[in-house]
């Protein structure tokens, strides 16, 4: 009995400590994925190309699917390859990019009406290569030409009448505008 009960202790000490991290802090415990920002040139000791922290682009950062659609290879999104297919209010852009399917916007993916969405704010941002401007997207995309901004499906909190875009076209910023002005749609796939 008592060979059973010290065999169970054992066990739940194992358990009492795998589940605190083994003495690691919860905050350690995980490290954030975030990718790096693409810049390399470094201006100061210390800034962001000195260090170049995070997840390292991969190479080729995307892959060119052959049919109508691009996947990032750092975040796994499936981009449509035609960046400026069309123009919408932002109401106009959720459907659009909720309806989009195989044979519009030079598509040629099998994808059904569904498959695709527009990007919230945090999809399009992760696609900004901090060390280019003008458009502040990396130097290796496949895209057609790219939009000066894009719509994202992500709506302002202050002012639910507006929406946040993305600012392409000079250095990746990002706005927010009345949802009843007409800005480019950008499709994506994919995610978690």
């Amino acid at each position: 009995m008592q060979k059973h009960m010290l065999k169970w202790g054992v066990m739940l000490m194992i358990a009492v400590a795998a589940w605190i991290g083994w003495g690691t802090p919860q905050a350690l415990a995980q490290r954030a994925r975030v990718p790096q920002t693409g810049q390399t040139t470094s201006y100061a000791e210390g800034d962001d190309g000195d260090f170049q922290a995070g997840v390292p682009f991969p190479t080729p950062r995307f892959k060119d699917n052959k049919n109508g659609t691009v996947t990032d290879n750092l975040t796994g999104l499936i981009w449509l390859k035609n960046s400026t297919c069309f123009t919408a209010t932002w109401a106009e852009a959720l459907t659009a990019a909720n309806t989009l399917a195989d044979g519009q916007c030079s598509l040629m993916d099998k994808s059904r009406a569904g498959d695709w969405r527009l990007p919230n704010i945090k999809e399009l941002l992760s696609l900004i290569d901090y060390n280019h401007s003008f458009p502040a997207l990396p130097a290796d995309r496949p895209f057609s030409q790219a939009a000066d901004n894009y719509w994202s499906s992500t709506t302002y909190a202050r002012d639910p009448t507006q929406a946040w875009f993305i600012i392409t076209g000079e250095d990746g910023n990002t706005n927010f505008t009345p949802k009843i002005e007409r800005r480019p749609v950008w499709p994506v796939r994919g995610g978690d």
